[in-house]
């Protein structure tokens, strides 16, 4: 036991820790690294709490598609950071009203919270053995019928996020050459294409 709360005392402090870095630091290439850095530390608890499906899920998705995409993207976005500093200062009294807004919200939230009746019976419930039936298992069970609704919520919530994405980075630049399909399969031969007959040992005046 000494251990193990060792261990989670450990990983806990190491995640806020690197949360607060990718905060605090100005490169955004830094940023992604420690929030890298968050999801192992977060995966560790996972596994500490025998949750080890959930701990294997946030490395693979998360640290190995997701933060590693936003590397990708922040290294190839080359970001002018004197530029973003300009409009600092014109911007803050709007950005401090949201944060006190955000702050409020959140008291709040966290202020009326109160535990569910049902957790508190789960809670008294006896763990099941885990020979009987696998983390996995038991998560999917759950996650599939007492949550079924639910998750295909999330599922049209992601799908509208990425279309909005899309929609919202679509744009339409002049002076770049686009490929336009019906335009070449609708076209005439006899207007596009031109025989010239050539004298041998003369060439194209």
């Amino acid at each position: 036991m000494i251990v193990a709360a060792l261990a989670f005392y450990l990983f806990s402090a190491m995640a806020v820790i690197g949360a607060l870095n990718v905060i605090f630091q100005r490169n955004p290439v830094h940023s992604v690294l420690w929030l890298i850095f968050t999801f192992f530390n977060a995966a560790a608890l996972f596994v500490l709490l025998g949750a080890e499906f959930v701990a294997m899920i946030l490395v693979v998705v998360y640290v190995g598609a997701v933060a590693v995409l936003f590397l990708f993207v922040v290294m190839m976005l080359d970001i002018n950071v004197i530029m973003l500093r300009e409009g600092f200062l014109k911007y803050m009294p709007v950005g401090a009203l949201i944060g006190v807004i955000l702050l409020v919200e959140l008291a709040v939230v966290f202020g009326a919270w109160t535990m569910a009746p049902q957790a508190e019976a789960l809670r008294g419930l006896p763990t099941p053995d885990p020979s009987q039936i696998t983390n996995t298992e038991a998560l999917g069970q759950v996650l599939y019928t007492d949550y079924a609704y639910v998750f295909q919520a999330a599922g049209l919530v992601l799908l509208v996020a990425m279309i909005g994405a899309i929609v919202l980075t679509h744009r339409k630049r002049t002076g770049v050459r686009k490929q336009n399909i019906g335009a070449q399969v609708a076209r005439d031969p006899k207007t596009t294409v031109t025989l010239v007959q050539v004298q041998t040992g003369k060439g194209l005046q």
